[in-house]
């Protein structure tokens, strides 16, 4: 048997991946929820339900993320950081290494640095506060009164460039509700945001060092507003892949496979 599962238990997400013989057979992301350990046996279900397979058909699985010590069904954890190199360099299949991979998660935000082979030789995370990450663009949607989906493509039809200073998000909500009392529009706000968030997420870069070619994934790098922020802030082209939210899961699953 080589069917193996990779568990991403994230804090507003948890991602599952079934493998076989390196290919992905299922993906599922859910809400993490208030039981993470409900949660990821509902997605194992549904994932093998999807690939028509059966749970005692799996071999080993790995788990990751800030809640991958929960999962009683799992055999090994690993870092995130481990996971998410994994993940990125085995989706990668440019022509240039990856030489940075930026994570941007719900709760929290990470920049990786690779050698040319693909290990990890440096990284930064910022885990203190919500700005910069997928919770202050949820912030956001919910004070301006729109869908989450829409938040980017609004930021792209922004003519008026704005400002939101504060590195708080309870302190940038502020900003948010005086700007919409100005008159100012939602898609400028958005904008205002996305480069917020922007800023935030290239100071972490800074920090760690900008090596090409740069990988952006986790459920924000969905945002097509902030990928352009994003590479406007960086000055570089970022790979983003068909389904960001996943690659750590996959870096999971990829371990999973190489275990006895």
């Amino acid at each position: 048997m080589s069917l193996v599962a990779g568990l991403d238990v994230g804090s507003t997400t948890t991602k599952l991946v079934l493998m076989e013989s390196s290919q992905i057979l299922s993906a599922e992301v859910s809400p993490t929820g208030p039981s993470c350990r409900k949660t990821a046996e509902n997605l194992l279900s549904a994932a093998l339900k999807s690939s028509g397979r059966d749970r005692s058909e799996i071999r080993r699985t790995v788990s990751t993320g800030y809640g991958r010590r929960l999962i009683d069904f799992s055999d090994r954890t690993v870092s995130e950081i481990t996971a998410n190199a994994r993940g990125a360099t085995w989706l990668h299949n440019g022509a240039v290494p990856i030489g940075t991979i930026i994570d941007v998660g719900g709760q929290d935000s990470k920049v990786i640095s690779l050698d040319e082979s693909g290990s990890v030789v440096n990284f930064g995370m910022n885990d203190k506060c919500a700005a910069g990450t997928g919770r202050f663009l949820e912030v956001t949607a919910r004070v301006l009164e729109i869908d989450l989906d829409q938040l980017g493509e609004l930021s792209l039809r922004a003519n008026k460039a704005l400002e939101i200073s504060s590195v708080c998000t309870v302190f940038a909500e502020s900003e948010i509700v005086s700007l919409i009392s100005q008159g100012e529009s939602v898609e400028n706000i958005a904008a205002a945001l996305h480069r917020s968030i922007a800023r935030r997420v290239s100071d972490l870069v800074a920090s760690v060092g900008l090596r090409e070619a740069v990988f952006y994934d986790g459920g924000p790098a969905l945002n097509r507003g902030l990928v352009v922020a994003l590479e406007k802030e960086l000055g570089v082209s970022l790979i983003v892949p068909d389904s960001p939210q996943v690659v750590t899961a996959v870096g999971a699953a990829l371990i999973a496979s190489e275990l006895p």
